[in-house]
């Protein structure tokens, strides 16, 4: 998801998406740890995407 799409959300959406992507973040780890995972770049993917999500919500803040 790119920071243009992002900061056109609201603020308690944003907060929707990072429950979202912490809950991929937990099956993808889940997967990679179980050797399930055939991507392992979606992981760096989610984590970044948490990031940003977050930097973006702060500044939604202020």
């Amino acid at each position: 998801m790119k920071a243009k799409e992002i900061r056109e959300l609201g603020a308690e959406e944003i907060r929707r998406k990072i429950d979202d992507t912490n809950q991929e973040m937990f099956n993808l780890r889940f997967r990679h740890a179980t050797g399930q995972l055939e991507n392992s770049a979606r992981l760096t993917k989610a984590r970044k995407d948490m990031a940003r999500l977050k930097t973006i919500l702060k500044e939604v803040e202020k």
